[in-house]
């Protein structure tokens, strides 16, 4: 087992102060794996531990699978980026854009100026935000009786653009509708079709939207974090028999197999013996696509689901096809043109394609960006970067 003494001290130290719940953390050059650890308990005063093979709510770790898939299909020319998604998903023709809200609370609705396109859903600029850190979507949500996207009902999907499309990035359901766009293009719903073309070639057996048996066997508890920093197991878990696959964010996993995703990704598209990506269709996955916009900070409006989010405060920040992107070397010792993204119950990977390593963190959390735990991932992350000199 590849063992990093300072990482693992890292670890254990969080553990044992109860910063953290049980965690695993690993990372892996284009080969072969350079670090392993697992640390604390499945859920806070029980004594099962935490292993590398523990399953998680991996949430918004899923949107790069989904654009993974998304972009299968453009190579095969069944989608494509540019061109109007209502094509695909006639509804999408129909979002209007949140103009404010009447006297009486009521929303002030206005058509888009221009149609959603898929490179504009892979990228967070069609418009879509999320209510977490939207007040005026968590406003409309109230006052129309829209279910949140953790439902996974189809009306989740019916919140409106809260600007015109291509004008500005904010994070939001986008993913969601490309997900749809892949489950109308190839006739398979999204569990059947990552199984088929992405999850079986790659080995990865343990992520799926429905947990199977042995997946439940292995399951993290959910914690969240009290107002006295104390924290404790609740409940939580995402529709099993969903109206929809929640190709934003419906994804349990465990770290070994998103470290195999991210090692495809380094490795150009190829993994464990299978292609998944052309080389192409990869470089073009790690390039800034949304021009001179910027990825802002994202402030909370619903504190017990998420924290204030600013990764890498002061640095301008891109967005690829569908990761984050920095465009400076980071405090972490990961190179410029790094991807990364996130879970909303503090999980976290990066892809450093420059330096050739990948690192993925576990936990179960919330809230997102945690005050203990997202400082422990960034000094896995610079442990790790030690490592390698």
């Amino acid at each position: 087992m590849p063992k990093i003494e300072a990482v693992d001290r890292l670890l254990k130290r969080a553990v044992d102060d109860g910063d953290v719940p049980g965690v695993v953390a690993m990372a892996a050059n284009r080969n072969a794996i350079i670090y392993e650890g697992a640390g604390g308990k499945r859920e806070i005063g029980k004594d099962t531990p935490m292993t590398l093979d523990t399953v998680v709510w991996i949430a918004s770790m899923t949107k790069a699978i989904t654009a993974t898939a998304a972009m299968q299909l453009v190579e095969q020319g069944k989608l494509d980026l540019d061109r109007p998604a209502s094509a695909v998903i006639p509804q999408l023709g129909k979002v209007e854009v949140l103009d404010g809200f009447d006297g009486a609370g009521k929303p002030k609705l206005r058509a888009p100026k221009r149609a959603i396109t898929l490179r504009h859903l892979l990228t967070h600029t069609a418009g879509f935000s999320y209510d977490i850190w939207n007040a005026s979507i968590a406003k409309y949500m109230e006052a129309t009786g829209t279910p949140g996207i953790i439902s996974c009902q189809n009306a989740a999907l019916t919140t409106p653009l809260t600007f015109d499309p291509g004008e500005r990035w904010d994070y939001g359901i986008n993913i969601d509708w490309a997900g749809k766009m892949v489950e109308t293009v190839s006739g398979r719903n999204l569990e059947d079709y990552f199984r088929a073309n992405i999850f079986g070639p790659l080995g990865m057996n343990d992520t799926a939207f429905k947990l199977t048996p042995s997946m439940r066997g292995r399951l993290s508890a959910m914690h969240q974090r009290g107002d006295n920093g104390a924290l404790q197991a609740v409940p939580f878990e995402i529709p099993q028999e969903p109206e929809f696959k929640m190709g934003g964010g419906g994804l349990y996993g465990t770290a070994q197999d998103y470290l195999k995703f991210t090692q495809m990704i380094l490795n150009d598209g190829r993994g464990n013996g299978a292609s998944i990506l052309k080389p192409a269709t990869v470089q073009t996955m790690a390039q800034n696509h949304i021009g001179g916009l910027l990825v802002g900070a994202l402030k909370t409006a619903a504190p017990p689901l998420s924290n204030d989010v600013d990764v890498f405060p002061g640095m301008p920040k891109k967005w690829g096809l569908s990761f984050l992107i920095n465009t400076e070397k980071a405090p972490t010792g990961r190179a410029p043109g790094s991807l990364a993204w996130a879970g909303l119950a503090n999980t976290y990977f990066w892809i450093d394609r420059a330096s050739g390593v990948a690192g993925v963190y576990l936990t179960q959390l919330l809230p997102f960006a945690d005050n203990k735990s997202l400082p422990l991932f960034a000094n896995f992350e610079t442990e790790i970067y030690r490592s390698l000199g």
